[in-house]
């Protein structure tokens, strides 16, 4: 029997007095790609940070691999193999781009080098000395997911791989998630790009002020547009 690699169960998270997520429950399978997408500010960037423990939910479950990881730091959850490629990218500026990539590695595994790295995205390959500050919106892109790539996550959350980026780079992350796709990585995207998100997907969650109001799959959502243009106006 196949189980989910993920189950996040009824989860209530929390900024403050701000009650965000509202009881979200979702699932991935190993080798699946899970689509959550939605409006800006409905909980799909809080999803992922309390799935990191970055914003660990206040109630609720978190399985990876069956093991719960609520209460876990989220040092802790990216050794046991999620990795999270931010909206934010977090970057360190002032380190080089070979530097930035060596933070990356999880030690006692050599699954994915630096050698993959630059094979995965020959635009950092000239600029493996460059202060990461100094590489423009979608060079800082791909070295995130080169870095989180550096970890070998059995799971890797992308949120909103896309936002802010011109339409070749869009074109060129769209390639370079395909590719992963072909080596069964599992993914869980948020997003707002609804054509680049579906063209991917296996699976999608549609997201609105913090509860899950529709999922299924990807066939299910194509064929039924007023599902879409309820909850997202596309």
């Amino acid at each position: 029997m196949n189980y989910p690699i993920l189950k996040v169960d009824t989860i209530h998270t929390y900024y403050g007095e701000r009650h965000i997520l509202q009881g979200v429950s979702l699932e991935v399978y190993p080798g699946e790609v899970v689509v959550l997408v939605g409006r800006h500010g409905v909980g799909k960037t809080s999803t992922l940070l309390s799935i990191m423990g970055i914003q660990p939910p206040k109630q609720g479950s978190i399985l990876f691999n069956g093991k719960e990881i609520v209460g876990f730091p989220c040092w802790e959850i990216a050794h046991r193999g999620i990795g999270l490629v931010p909206e934010t990218r977090r970057l360190f500026p002032d380190l080089t781009v070979q530097e930035n990539l060596e933070v990356g590695i999880k030690y006692n595994s050599n699954d994915y080098t630096l050698d993959d790295a630059y094979t995965d995205f020959p635009e950092l390959t000239n600029l493996r000395s460059q202060p990461a500050g100094y590489l423009s919106g979608g060079e800082q892109q791909m070295l995130t997911i080169a870095r989180t790539l550096m970890g070998n996550p059995q799971l890797l959350l992308m949120d909103e791989p896309t936002e802010g980026l011109a339409p070749l780079l869009v074109r060129r992350i769209a390639e370079i998630i395909e590719r992963l796709v072909n080596r069964k990585q599992t993914l869980l995207i948020t997003g707002q790009n609804i054509a680049f998100a579906l063209e991917l997907a296996n699976r999608v969650y549609i997201l609105d002020t913090g509860t899950v109001k529709w999922s299924g799959a990807m066939e299910q959502l194509q064929s039924h547009p007023q599902i879409l243009q309820r909850y997202l106006a596309v």
